[in-house]
């Protein structure tokens, strides 16, 4: 038999530093290629023409600016004649765009399986996406959450029968990890040799992902540890919210020790130079970031949001802290700077924890076993 035909429809694919796209290329690598070929259809043209280069399957985009003009007619008849004239028998779907307007339009196609993606805690969402939600939830043949935390607001937010609801969390290729040994030019390559110690987050700069807090946790770590560096990696998406970061880097007199990186590829180096992994969103699905810190054996300290504390052993494996708190967040990186043999321990236990539950292999395993389900059924 050949193998069978996977469409995944994302709203936009700019960076593979989000989540949901960093989890999409890797499930299009380690799909079982006698079984599975995948399309990816992206509802925006990309800004970064490289991203959809790494992927390992076609990439199509369908622009799509509203769901309710003549263009939108146009792409949804584009949609409609790849699902028929390239046999597609899954379709799966990320975000709100894709989720609503994709979704039904593969639906009314006769794709035999549509599984909408869910990845965060709704966030995004306007008035008109909780309706339209609630309204066609009853479509999706499966909803597969990346926690239980993301799974319990879908069924209760959109209404949603919970045997239709899977949770596979996100996983790392841990393979690519090098030995922090391999990595020591990277110190001198993001200039860190006056560092004491090197705090990290790896994230997009936007209001919700919390560096706000983040700088204000490190103002009091300064003063016990003045040449204490914290890291931001990762590109800017929201350009006020980044200038106003700029004015409280200047309220705050840290210009010495917090740093902006930007995007940050390969990862995984960095993380190896860094000596603790501290991340306050304020709204999370599962932060694959937190994941890739662990997985390089690097504490954490992350806020209460979404699917996080089903990862962390609190005290074992990391620490959980509110949202918002920097006072606490300040005191637990303190602990883990001042007692390096607990933190040594401490990361070690992340570690084992992804290697045994996330790895990118776990994640595309499960994820076949739920096509190979839904198909067989349909």
């Amino acid at each position: 038999m050949s193998p069978r035909h996977i469409l995944y429809l994302i709203d936009q694919l700019d960076t593979l530093e989000g989540g949901a796209e960093r989890s999409l290329w890797l499930t299009t690598r380690l799909l079982p290629p006698e079984r599975y070929r995948a399309t990816v259809v992206t509802l925006k043209q990309p800004a970064d023409p490289n991203c959809p280069r790494q992927f390992p399957c076609p990439v199509r985009v369908i622009p799509l600016e509203r769901t309710y003009d003549i263009r939108a007619l146009h792409g949804a008849m584009d949609l409609r004649r790849l699902i028929r004239d390239e046999h597609v028998e899954i379709t799966q779907t990320f975000f709100e765009s894709s989720d609503l307007w994709g979704g039904l339009v593969a639906k009314l196609s006769g794709c035999p399986v549509l599984i909408s993606s869910r990845r965060d805690m709704g966030f995004r969402r306007l008035t008109k996406h909780h309706a339209a939600y609630r309204l066609l939830s009853s479509m999706f043949d499966r909803i597969h959450t990346v926690s239980d935390a993301v799974r319990d607001y879908t069924i209760r937010q959109d209404g949603v029968d919970p045997g239709k609801v899977i949770t596979i969390p996100n996983g790392v290729e841990t393979r690519r990890i090098q030995p922090p040994a391999e990595n020591g030019h990277f110190r001198s390559h993001y200039g860190l040799e006056d560092a004491s110690h090197v705090v990290v987050d790896v994230t997009t700069v936007r209001q919700v992902k919390g560096i706000d807090t983040l700088m204000r946790a490190a103002a009091r770590v300064r003063r016990e540890f003045p040449r204490v560096l914290f890291l931001v990696a990762g590109k800017v998406l929201e350009t006020q919210h980044f200038a106003e970061l700029n004015n409280l880097l200047s309220d705050l007199q840290l210009a010495a020790n917090f740093r902006f990186l930007g995007g940050v590829e390969p990862i995984f180096p960095l993380l190896n130079i860094c000596n603790v992994f501290c991340h306050l969103s304020r709204s999370d699905g599962l932060s694959n970031a937190l994941l890739e810190a662990m997985a390089c054996g690097l504490p954490c300290v992350v806020s209460y949001a979404g699917g996080n504390p089903e990862v962390i052993e609190e005290g074992r494996s990391g620490f959980v802290v509110p949202p918002g708190d920097p006072d606490l967040a300040a005191d637990r990186i303190v602990t883990l700077l001042r007692y390096p043999d607990c933190a040594r321990h401490i990361g070690e236990r992340g570690r084992q924890i992804v290697n045994e539950n996330f790895t990118a292999e776990v994640m595309v395993q499960r994820l076949v076993e739920l096509y190979d389900r839904l198909t067989n059924a349909a």
